[in-house]
Parts: C-alpha cells; structure tokens; sequence
C-alpha cells in the first residue's frame, strides 16, 4: 500500500457522536417524533441497504492498480450505463449479526466492505481509534435512493469508539491499524499498510430519530448511513481510568460496553470508577506490577474479586 500524509488534526466533529440530549425541564418539544417499533422499522430498513447493495458498486478497480497519488479512499457509484457491467456490492461486502442496544430481541445483519484489512493492530469495541471518514446517507424519502455526504473528516480524527454510533463502531473492530507511521519535519505523518472499508447500516445502528443537530446537510430520521474509512492508529480504551481496561470490563462477554453494571447504579462498569459502588476506587481494588500486568485479590475469600465485591 502506498502512503497517506495528513496535517495533524486541528478539527472536533461531533456529527458521528451518539445521541440528542433531552430536555432538563421537561419541556415537550414540538419537534419530538415518537419512534416507530424497532422490529419493524428494521425490515424496511434492512431492505433499502441491501437494494443499495444491488444497484451500486466502488472503485475496486482503482485498489486493484492504484493510480499515481491514489488517496485510498472509497467512492461508490450507480450500475448503469457504462458502469452497468461492473461488480455490484452485495457480492463483495461481508456482514455479521449485532444487536440493537435498545432492543435485545431485535438483531441487524449489518453489511462491511472490507477493501483492504490492515496489518497492524484490531481494536476492541470499547477502544480509542484514529480514523479518516465520509459520511452519507442512502434514503431521502420512500423509494428514492441518494448519495448525500452529510459528513466528512479534512484529517484523521481520533475516537472514543464508545461514543460513535454503534454501526461504524461494530464495522470498525474487523479491521486493523496501520503497521507504523512517521511523522515529518512539515507535520505530515506517513502511514504504512492501514485499514480501508466502509460499513452500511441500518438507522437502528445510526441515529434513528435523534440525527445530531446543526448539520449543514440535515439527516432525515430514520435514515440508513454509509460511513467509508481509513483506520490508522488503535490504542486500548480505560474510560474510566480505573487502571482495568475496558474489554475487561464486558463481563457476560457479548461485546458491548452499555450492559454490564455491577453496582447497578446510573454508570456501566466500563464508565464507572467505583464498579461495586463501596465507596473505593477500582483502583485501588486491583494490582498491577511494574510490567502493567492486572491481578484482582479476593480479600475475604468469598469467589468475588474485591473491586465487584461491595462486602469485601
């Protein structure tokens, strides 16, 4: 793979950010929509991505001989006319079951192109990534199809992936990092042998009926979005900073951060500081030697290591 130079980052952009805030007076706002039922909602929506899939495809012939200065990034386009005869989508994406993080009941086959995996390192659902995008959403209206960017990165932006909507953050683990990079005396950086793909997700994985305000591209509720990236560096993610990384912390290991909360109070344990809510810091719970490897002491000897242990 060739190199990618970029300017450091000088940007904050909050449009891949989860979520609206409610109200704090409890307000009603004219605005508000009630949501439709997930379960439905996911058929129809399911059926536009994939109608998406069938009747567009991108650039593979560009990654296949890259041209001189190739930017490496993924542009889709419709099947027809002269582009009629080109490899559709649908038989180049692969796709994995996730579930929705509102719904249990409900699950997405959620659709990645993996263009190119990376070889450096893969991160984990509740890591921190460095990553180039473009956002774009595929329905306006009932049974018209668009392209619209409503998004995009000018340099690469690093994330909590915990707090990017849950499509591009579950799309995002099967792919790796870059092997190394050097930064020059201009500020550019070079990145050798990154990831490069793009997710396509249902709005149940995006932002349903709360897209992010403010937009100069407003984004329809409901609407099914296409991020394309570039993964260039990982580092494991301890939000809380309780010294136990937060892949640790998934404790019933279905890989998602939301649903584990050992004290059962407003925090996961992932953004919890106190898991068992003792009035002890996790941190000073567990050990950790000179090598950062985590020991977790069962002081009273009860099979409860003490920082899930309020008794102990």
């Amino acid at each position: 793979m060739k190199n990618f130079n970029y300017l450091p980052s000088v940007i904050f952009m909050t449009f891949l950010l989860l979520g609206a805030c409610n109200d704090d007076d409890g307000a009603v706002d004219p605005n508000f929509i009630e949501a439709r039922d997930r379960a439905v909602e996911l058929i129809d929506s399911t059926n536009e991505v994939e109608e998406y899939l069938n009747t567009h495809f991108y650039n593979y012939e560009e990654f296949a001989a890259p041209p001189e200065n190739f930017d490496f990034k993924i542009k889709f386009d419709t099947l027809a006319g002269d582009n009629s005869d080109k490899t559709r989508l649908m038989d180049q994406v692969d796709f994995k079951m996730v579930q929705d993080r509102v719904n249990s009941e409900v699950q997405y086959k959620l659709y990645f192109l993996k263009v190119i995996e990376g070889n450096g390192d893969k991160p984990s659902f509740p890591d921190i990534a460095r990553i180039n995008y473009e956002g774009i959403y595929i329905s306006d209206e009932p049974g018209q199809v668009l392209n619209k960017l409503f998004d995009s990165s000018v340099v690469p932006i690093q994330f909590d992936l915990t707090q990017i909507v849950n499509g591009l953050q579950d799309a995002l683990i099967e792919f790796k990092s870059a092997t190394s990079f050097i930064t020059n005396p201009d500020g550019t950086v070079v990145y050798e042998d990154f990831g490069v793909g793009a997710v396509f997700m249902q709005s149940g994985l995006g932002y349903y009926v709360n897209p992010p305000p403010g937009s100069s591209v407003p984004i329809p509720v409901y609407a099914q979005l296409i991020f394309s990236f570039q993964l260039f560096e990982t580092e494991v993610g301890d939000q809380d900073g309780d010294g136990i990384p937060s892949v640790m912390e998934d404790l019933n290991g279905n890989g998602l951060e939301e649903d584990d909360n050992t004290d059962g109070d407003t925090f996961p344990n992932f953004a919890d500081a106190d898991d068992d809510g003792d009035g002890r810091p996790t941190e000073d719970e567990i050990e950790v030697d000179s090598e950062g490897n985590i020991t977790f002491p069962d002081t009273d000897n009860d099979g409860i290591v003490d920082y899930l242990d309020a008794d102990s």
